[in-house]
């Protein structure tokens, strides 16, 4: 493919294109998480069904599929979720192991969603802490 084709930038790997991503904020731990979401920070679980219903649900966690989650999320959008309040929200991003996360956090910091973050290790790091899962 040329580089007209490629917006004239050289394709990278997903491990570079994490590393560059995640190099752009600070990524958050299972305890970090929690006490983001006591000072009001909105846990967002990106998990798709399957997962959600092999696993179960951390307790006040919103819940929106990966597909749907700039609509839901964008302060300004028409079908923003009724959390979607500012764009000063402060998210942290949940999926199964903290990878696709990741690239969500970009998205939405894309948005101008700037405190937006992700939960390292994702789901499966929240319940290898020992935190509250509803199954």
């Amino acid at each position: 493919m040329s580089d007209s084709r490629r917006g004239g930038k050289e394709p990278v790997g997903i491990d570079e294109l994490l590393e560059r991503v995640r190099a752009g904020f600070v990524r958050v731990g299972p305890q970090e998480a929690v006490a983001a979401t006591a000072d009001g920070a909105l846990l967002v679980d990106i998990r798709y069904a399957e997962l959600r219903e092999r696993d179960g649900l951390i307790p006040g966690a919103l819940v929106v599929e990966r597909n749907e989650l700039e609509w839901r999320l964008d302060p300004q959008g028409s079908h923003r979720a009724s959390q979607a309040v500012s764009h000063d929200l402060h998210i942290v991003v949940v999926c199964n192991e903290g990878y696709a996360s990741s690239l969500a956090v970009e998205s939405l910091r894309q948005l101008g969603l700037h405190r937006a973050t992700d939960l390292i290790g994702g789901f499966q790091a929240w319940r290898a802490a020992g935190l509250p899962v509803d199954v």
